[in-house]
């Protein structure tokens, strides 16, 4: 699991000294942040092997003698799950943030900005748990770099302050679904088997796998008709199998519908058109 720049430092440090983790930091920037908003507050979905970027916007305000430059010091927004002190799993924005001044005050300056978040599922995502609510963070980082090695001395020092709770993140994964109707051409009157399979991410293995016990709907639309009807319900079985049967009556086509769950995104299967003689 990738944890945030912040809690992988307290984690390491703790782990090496035995220590409790400090109260404060003196030196942690004075900043306040707006509400985060990531996928204009949309779940995302993700499936096996394609990366998905959303767009994340957010204010915050500094003190106005604190530039944030991006060379010697950054504040991204990320995702993480779990405790903010030892995330079980993070994704930081890797773009630079565009930020626009909406306000000032003698000693503060507010920004709202707007940047983008990648999640690819073959570096970020894990297992099944990653199919939930995550929270948003903002991380600060600051870098002080002398390498003037004339006096025998060289430095490096980075600090880095994280902001937790500032919103939310639904993470789904991807479904599919498939339909065949048989026999065809069918002869009106007689029954017609519709079958297919619904299946969804499994970020685990990098393959889709069947969704057993979900409710799927069985839609119809006849031939000149401009919209489906509802026909019935099936509960997909091992490895996500669909199977019902119907009368055939008349031509058109037929889809399966799933209206998704809270881990999983809702599908519709392309349609099978199906001539009856």
């Amino acid at each position: 699991m990738r944890k945030l720049a912040i809690s992988a430092a307290v984690s390491g440090a703790l782990a090496l000294t035995g220590l409790a983790a400090p109260a404060a930091s003196a030196d942690s920037p004075d900043l306040t942040f707006g509400a985060v908003t990531v996928n204009n507050g949309k779940p995302i979905a993700v499936g096996t092997k394609a990366a998905v970027t959303v767009p994340v916007t957010y204010s915050f305000t500094r003190p106005d003698d604190l530039v944030i430059d991006y060379k010697n010091n950054f504040l991204i927004v990320a995702l993480y799950r779990g405790p903010l002190v030892e995330t079980d799993n993070a994704v930081e924005a890797g773009s630079k943030p565009v930020c626009t001044t909406t306000a000032t005050t003698d000693t503060t300056v507010t920004e709202s900005c707007a940047a983008k978040l990648t999640i690819d599922p073959r570096d970020n995502l894990y297992t099944a748990a990653d199919a939930t609510t995550w929270k948003a963070a903002a991380l600060y980082s600051e870098t002080a770099i002398d390498l003037d090695e004339s006096d025998g001395h060289i430095s490096l020092h980075t600090g880095i302050d994280l902001w937790g709770n500032l919103g939310t993140a639904k993470l789904q994964r991807i479904s599919r679904v498939t339909v065949n109707a048989t026999p065809e051409p069918a002869v009106k009157g007689r029954t017609l088997t519709v079958k297919g399979k619904l299946t969804r991410a499994d970020w685990n293995t990098g393959t889709y796998a069947g969704y057993k016990g979900q409710k799927v709907t069985l839609q119809f639309k006849a031939k000149g008709a401009t919209a489906y009807t509802d026909v019935k319900t099936v509960t997909s079985g091992t490895g996500g199998a669909l199977s019902t049967t119907v009368k055939a009556s008349k031509d058109g086509s037929y889809r399966y519908k799933f209206a998704g769950t809270s881990t999983t995104a809702a599908k519709t299967s392309a349609a099978d058109y199906v001539d009856v003689k």
